[in-house]
Parts: C-alpha cells; structure tokens; sequence
C-alpha cells in the first residue's frame, strides 16, 4: 500500500512539473508581459529596468526554476489586466466554481446511479426505454444549449428561478458559498442541473452496462443458486462490484466539471473560475491561464490519487494483488 501510494505520489510529481513546463511557456511565447505593464509607448530603458525586476533577463532554465517555486507556493504575480495578485484572484473564483461542481457531482450521483440500476433490472419496461432515451438526448445535446434552454423555460416563460449571478452569499474567513442562504439555492439550480445532464446520462449508462454484465457472472448464478433475495443478489453483491468503473469515471468527471465549466459559467454569469479564465483569454491575462492550468491539472492529479486509493477500499482483490507483488 505504501509503495503504491510512493509511485503515484511520484507521477504525480512528474506530471504537474510537466504543466507547470507547459504553463511557464506561456509567459514565453504568448505576447510579452513587459508590453502589457507598461504599454506600446515604454523607452528601453525602462523596459530593460522592467525585465531585470521580473527576472525575465535571466537565462530560460533559471527562470522556470523561479517560476516551479513560486507556483508550488501558489504565487503566479500579478493580473495584468485587473493588477490584482493571481492568488487572490483565483482563492476569490474558486469557492464558486467548486461549489457548483460538487453540487452538479451530486445530482448526477444520486439520479445516475439508480436510473442505471432500473435500466438494467427492468432492460424490457416502458421506463427503461424512456430513461434511454431521455440519455441519448442528454449525451448529444451540448451544455450551452442546455443551459440556454433551460434559462428559456424556467427563468423566462416560467419565471420560477433566476438565469444569472450567484446569489446571495455567506462568507465563512476567505471562503464564500451560497448553500445557506435560499437565494443561493435558487440561483445554483439551472448551472448545476446544465452540468449534471452530460454526467448524469454517462454514469445511467455506465452503470446499466456494467451491471447487466455483473449478473452475467458466475458468483451470481451460484448467488441465485444458494437461495439469496433478489434484493440481496442486486444490491448487495451486483451493485458492488459495479461501483469500481463508476468511481473512476465519477472521480474523472469531478475534475471534468471543476476544469470545463467554462461554458455554464459564462451562459449563467457564474463568478467562478471559468468565467474568470475566459476573460483572461480575452484580454490575453497570461498569469491568469498560467494558474489556471496548473490549479486544473492539481485537481485532476489529487482526484486521479483519490480515486486509485478508494479502489483498495472497494476491490479486496486489489489489496490481495498488491500483498502479492503483482
């Protein structure tokens, strides 16, 4: 177990090194950020005095050191367009973007899983038709129209909930979330629900698939065989072993809506990170897509080690496997 988690610490290493190469070649070769502070008009001195400042007259390699320590310290300068620290700017977005993944995880969770598991037991009913369906539609149709839709129905012609902004919010220290406050309830819904639909409709088909191959299996003929409830067959043992590919790709997606909300936050004005990212694409804000990327591939990174750790906890064969050597 603990070899185990020294390797992915170990890739973990390597592969947010590897980002942060990839993000520090933004500052290289999109635009120069000396151009940005101080303008078209500047005199090469004061350029040259500018550069010295940053160390960006220093040799390439040296400036990726400085660059890989002040980001493994959550430092990225300063918002050339908004002239703030990146850091603060991001602790700001993050709390809204989070919140509103987790709060759209949750719904594909808890309506995926047993939409799937009634696909599957009941594959011939009306429902089950209708469930696939309704996961066609959700696979294929994109989140912005989605969103736009559902703005269409329910904040237009409906009137029931707002279409933009967060709401109102609770500030907890430096962290801010709108879940106590039933303004903030309200102003979440149709954001969460445009990002559950895809994930929602991918896990339902996951876990049909997966379990109509479980009960496939020998283990559950003999389960069948012993005189075990249809309850306890189903539950209890073929749910089980499903919920090793559900996890993984359940982990993957979390990371999927904290990294491509960018669409349902700029539909629904969202003030999370998102729609932060995309103004600084806007206004080519390179410290701002350097952050953003490493802080992306960190979440992916914890969400991929997570994941691997709790199949231990699921899968007894794993932990058997791993005491082996194998």
């Amino acid at each position: 177990m603990i070899a185990f988690v020294l390797r992915r610490l170990i890739q973990a290493v390597i592969v947010m090194i590897a980002v942060a190469f990839i993000a520090f070649l933004l500052f290289q070769y999109v635009g120069d950020p000396v151009v940005f502070l101080l303008g078209q008009d500047a005199k090469p001195e004061q350029i040259r005095e500018l550069r010295a400042s940053l160390g960006l007259d220093q040799p390439f390699f040296v400036q990726f050191w400085h660059f890989l320590v002040n980001a493994s310290q959550g430092e990225f300068g300063l918002s050339l367009r908004q002239g703030a620290k990146v850091s603060r700017l991001i602790a700001e977005r993050f709390p809204a973007t989070l919140e509103l993944a987790m709060v759209a995880a949750v719904l594909a969770l808890v309506i995926g899983v047993p939409m799937g598991v009634y696909a599957a037991l009941r594959r011939g009913s009306f429902m089950s038709q209708v469930f696939m369906t309704l996961s066609l539609l959700g696979v294929s149709l994109p989140p912005f129209l989605v969103g736009i839709l559902l703005i269409l129905v329910f904040a237009v012609l409906l009137g029931w909930l707002p279409s933009f902004g967060r709401g109102e919010v609770v500030r907890l220290g430096w962290w801010s979330t709108g879940l106590l406050r039933a303004d903030g309830w309200t102003h979440i819904v149709l954001p969460a629900a445009t990002l559950a639909i895809f994930q929602l409709t991918l896990i339902m088909r996951l876990v049909r698939s997966e379990m109509l191959e479980v009960l496939r299996t020998d283990y559950i003929k003999f389960a069948r065989a012993r005189g075990l409830t249809d309850r306890a067959i189903h539950f209890g043992h073929a749910l089980k072993n499903t919920l090793v590919p559900v996890m993984t790709i359940t982990g993957l997606q979390l990371g999927g809506l904290i990294a491509f909300s960018i669409i349902t936050e700029s539909v629904f004005q969202w003030p999370g990170m998102g729609l932060l990212f995309i103004q600084a694409v806007t206004f080519a804000d390179i410290p701002v897509m350097a952050a953003y990327l490493c802080l992306i591939a960190l979440i992916f990174v914890v969400i991929n080690l997570v994941v691997d750790l709790l199949y231990f906890v699921v899968d007894p064969r794993l932990r058997v496997g791993t005491a082996g050597g194998h």
